[in-house]
């Protein structure tokens, strides 16, 4: 390795976007050179009512046999039908066509962990002490090839 000569160190509350722009292609470069990242699928799915108006959805990604669940919305004035539970079944049951047997989420304490505990989701992982009363939680859930 090279000696880079003086080495000048800054802290920033606003990243400048061309030194964050540089960190994520670098990391992206050596992401895609130790995985096959290329092989990640965007997955959505959504509910629209009447007018045409999207009033749900869950979006995520699929990646070998795991499946991601990342964003999960109901319009507040259509929650309390069953809409939330039927967008992760239909949602679920796309990624299990891709081969995914194995889904995980991140949800806070704030959110909707008990609802996902509903759907046979466990915690795997709980982070606390993040703000006052606020524990993120890894949850995780494991079906059957085939079933």
């Amino acid at each position: 390795m090279h000696d880079p000569g003086p080495l000048d160190y800054s802290t920033h509350d606003d990243p400048p976007a061309d030194a964050a722009a540089v960190v994520d292609e670098g990391l992206g470069a050596a992401n895609d050179e130790a995985a096959p990242l290329h092989e990640v699928q965007r997955l959505g799915c959504f509910v629209r009512d009447a007018s045409g108006s999207v009033i749900g959805g869950a979006v995520g990604r699929t990646w070998g046999t795991a499946c991601e669940l990342q964003q999960l919305w109901v319009a507040p004035e259509a929650r309390g039908r069953g809409i939330g539970s039927d967008l992760v079944h239909r949602f679920e049951l796309h990624a299990r066509t891709r081969g995914c047997t194995l889904f995980y989420l991140d949800t806070w304490s704030f959110q909707a962990p008990a609802f996902y505990e509903k759907l046979g989701y466990r915690s795997a992982l709980a982070l606390g002490d993040i703000g006052p009363g606020m524990v993120r939680h890894v949850m995780t859930k494991s079906v059957a090839a085939g079933d």
